[in-house]
């Protein structure tokens, strides 16, 4: 390979004085390297007198054979480590709706973290369906709203958002809180059961025990069909209160989240994977996930 780099720097010089300099070497060792090489090939490859060097056919005939064979020896330690490189697999990991953008931002420090052993794409979907994607293997990960259990599966508390009452804007101008009794006259909406978080159960059996009895049942719509009967007075909801959390963009005009007084609930959302992949083929991933969402967010 040496003299095969020096037969191709006096090629291209034309020059024993100038391909010693670019070999950073000296002129009579280059010389000698060269005549070995012609010996060993049996062929005379420069035409030199004392005014000029030039090639001669058969050295014409070798200079692209010697590029090519120095360019293949040049690729051998990156082609090397792509043959032993760990290859990528291709994961997804769950998103719910009205994802707030610290989690979001988690899941793209995660992304970059693993990007040299997963690529990790984002799925969407309820809590219940990402769930399920889960611990049927479709997901190797997935950010769900509480409450579910599952023993197959693990989880790690990652975000707490405070909720409060989505009502219609203009039956409560001016104030900056509600009381469930400011409620006794709207019925309580929940979104249709397609999308409804587990939570949404839960919540309706507290308003319930609190005397907040009348509801009203959407079907064939999602979270802007909610949005439509509170802004026009029939209804209120259990929303979000943080106004940077997206789950805001599908409110209109005439709605508006204002805390509660004497009601206290909370969006819990979690992080979970299966148990068994965690020491498995998700090992890596799962333990950087763990590391990177390991505090517990609290959103008032």
């Amino acid at each position: 390979m040496l003299h095969l780099r020096y037969f191709v720097a006096v090629a291209e010089e034309l020059n024993f004085s100038a391909a010693a300099r670019r070999l950073h070497m000296a002129t009579s060792p280059l010389s000698q390297r060269i005549r070995d090489l012609e010996r060993e090939l049996g062929q005379q490859l420069f035409d030199r007198d004392t005014r000029r060097v030039t090639l001669t056919s058969a050295g014409s005939a070798l200079l692209p054979i010697a590029r090519d064979v120095l360019d293949e020896f040049s690729s051998i330690p990156w082609r090397l480590r792509e043959a032993t490189r760990v290859q990528r697999s291709t994961v997804l990991i769950g998103i719910p709706p009205g994802l707030h953008p610290e989690l979001r931002s988690r899941v793209g420090t995660l992304t970059e973290q693993v990007r040299e052993r997963f690529e990790l794409q984002r799925w969407p979907g309820n809590s219940h369906a990402l769930v399920a994607g889960v611990r049927d293997g479709r997901l190797a990960l997935a950010l769900a709203r509480l409450p579910f259990s599952d023993p197959a599966l693990e989880q790690v508390g990652v975000m707490s958002e405070r909720m409060g009452a989505a009502v219609p804007a203009d039956r409560f101008a001016g104030r900056d809180s509600v009381a469930l009794a400011d409620l006794a006259d709207l019925a309580f909406v929940a979104p249709p059961k397609e999308v409804r978080l587990a939570y949404f159960d839960v919540l309706d059996h507290a308003l319930a025990e609190a005397g907040v009895r009348n509801r009203l049942e959407l079907t064939d719509t999602g979270y802007n069909g909610v949005a439509e009967v509170i802004s026009g007075g029939m209804a209120f909801c259990i929303s979000i209160l943080a106004p940077e959390n997206p789950i805001h963009g599908y409110q209109l005009e005439n709605v508006t989240v204002l805390p509660f007084t004497d009601f206290h609930p909370r969006l819990e959302t979690a992080l979970v994977w299966r148990r068994d992949r965690a020491d498995g083929d998700l090992k890596n991933l799962v333990a950087a996930a763990r590391e990177i969402f390991d505090e517990l967010l609290t959103v008032e």
